[in-house]
């Protein structure tokens, strides 16, 4: 089998892969993906018991267990080139054996749940709601790095949607990849579902203006009014689409859930975010234990 070569995988005097620091015996195969490394404790710290805590710049990981179930959480920094890294060094913790550099003979799949927060693209989902992105789509590029292919269902979405939105030839090819099924089954009656979009920026590319003119002034508009049958885009963010877009191509589940902190149709921002933020932990957390994924 061929070797990976120290240039590709690189693995620190310790034995943890280089951005997370960690190494193979200090990670679950249940992982909550956050952006902001500080709501890593306030995750960890409901859980039964801590195993490990490690740090590197902005990526901070907490391993530990909720009753009998083995949970890590891992902090990613802010859009999809922090994903690509993440991702992938959390299926080389899982799927690679660190002594012969070599991928295992069995790949073990990694449910990854990112909790997150984000803005609504549609006026009937309020701030201090919930969502669960039944898909990724990205108005980034990193899925053109890497091979991957796009069912028919999601292609049909994808065609409607640049036909609707224009937006091909001016940007980079958006791209579209499905959740979970069986994550996103789990995660109906407090959530609202639909179209998770991810922008490779919070501003311009979000739709904001400050000092900057903006090349797609319609964007906001475009994303909201888009309806291809049963679905709809209900809010965006910057990380989704990268999560389940390497999430498919690993064969990983994966589930967005997001807080929204402000409506941009509504113009309305959240006066709690922290109170939002907390209610989707505890309802991720009861899921997880009591469904037992």
């Amino acid at each position: 089998m061929k070797t990976i070569p120290s240039s590709e995988l690189i693995i620190n005097p310790r034995g943890a892969v280089y951005h997370l620091d960690c190494r193979p015996e200090e990670v679950s195969t249940t992982i909550l993906l956050v952006g902001d490394p500080g709501r890593v404790e306030q995750i960890s710290k409901v859980f039964d018991r801590i195993e490990f805590k490690n740090q590197h710049r902005e990526f901070i990981t907490h391993t530990g267990y909720v009753g009998k179930k083995r949970i890590t959480v891992c902090s990613t920094g802010i859009g999809p080139d922090n994903i690509d890294i993440v991702m992938n060094e959390l299926d080389a913790l899982v799927n690679i054996d660190f002594e012969t550099r070599t991928i295992k003979e069995i790949i073990t799949p990694i449910q990854f749940i990112r909790l997150g927060t984000c803005g609504s693209l549609q006026a009937d989902i309020p701030v201090d709601g919930l969502v669960a992105g039944t898909h990724g789509l990205g108005l980034d590029n990193l899925l053109h790095f890497y091979d991957h292919k796009t069912e028919e269902a999601e292609r049909q979405i994808l065609g409607a949607f640049i036909n609707h939105t224009g937006l091909q030839g001016h940007l980079s090819t958006p791209y579209i990849s499905p959740a979970g099924v069986s994550l996103l089954k789990h995660f109906v009656g407090d959530f609202h579902q639909g179209i998770t979009v991810t922008c490779p920026g919070f501003y311009g590319p979000q739709g904001r203006i400050l000092r900057m003119g903006l090349s797609q002034p319609l964007l906001v508009e475009r994303l909201s009014s888009f309806q291809f049958g049963a679905h709809r885009i209900v809010n965006f963010e910057m990380e989704t689409s990268a999560i389940y877009g390497i999430g498919k191509i690993l064969g990983h589940p994966c589930i967005s859930l997001n807080a929204i902190i402000n409506n941009r149709i509504n113009k309305t921002f959240t006066t709690d975010m922290q109170k939002t933020v907390d209610r989707m932990i505890q309802k991720t957390l009861a899921t997880i234990s009591d469904s037992n994924l």
